[in-house]
C-alpha cells in the first residue's frame, strides 16, 4: 500500500493533456493500486493521473457499485443529463453545481490492457466526465455553473 501526493489547483500538471498509455506491466498496475489507495484515503470517489502528478490517461473511481481502473478512456455516447455538485481532490474547500450526461458508454482498457464497453448512469456517469476532463487538462471549476459558499 502507497499512498500519492494529491496535486493541487495551481499545479500546471492539472492543465496538461495527458498521455495515451501504451506499457501494460506491473509498473502501471502499481500505479492503479496506488490511485486506489491514495482515493480510498482522501475520502474520494475518483482519481485521475494528472493529480497525482501522472500525465497518464488513466484514473481509477469507485462510487459504491465497485471499483473501476480505467486505461485509455474514450466516451463513446452520452444521454441525458443530470445537474449536481461536485467537488474534487484537487481543487479543496470548493463546491458547486456542474451538468454533465445522465448516461455515459465508455470505452477503456484495464491495468492489464483488456478492452472494455461498459454504461454508467448517475454519480458513475459524472464520474467518468470529471475524472476523463482530467486527462485532457480541464477542472470542474471551469465548467460550474453555481459556486455553493
Amino acid at each position: 500500500m502507497a499512498y500519492r501526493n494529491i496535486v493541487k489547483k495551481g499545479d500546471d500538471t492539472l492543465r496538461k493533456k495527458c498521455r495515451v498509455v501504451e506499457v501494460f506491466d506491473d509498473k502501471l498496475r502499481d500505479l492503479l493500486n496506488d490511485m486506489t489507495d491514495t482515493m480510498y484515503k482522501a475520502n474520494g470517489v475518483g482519481l485521475a493521473g494528472p493529480q497525482i502528478g501522472m500525465l497518464k490517461r488513466i484514473f481509477v473511481m469507485d462510487c459504491g457499485e465497485g471499483l473501476y481502473h480505467v486505461v485509455n478512456p474514450e466516451i463513446i455516447v452520452t444521454s441525458g443529463e443530470q445537474r449536481d455538485v461536485e467537488g474534487c481532490l484537487s481543487v479543496p474547500g470548493t463546491t458547486g453545481y456542474v451538468v454533465r450526461p445522465q448516461v455515459v458508454k465508455l470505452k477503456y482498457q484495464d491495468g492489464y490492457g483488456v478492452s472494455h464497453t461498459k454504461t454508467f448512469r448517475g454519480l458513475e456517469a459524472r464520474c467518468v466526465c470529471h475524472e476523463g476532463d482530467h486527462l485532457d487538462g480541464v477542472l470542474f471549476i471551469d465548467k460550474m455553473d453555481e459556486e455553493l459558499r
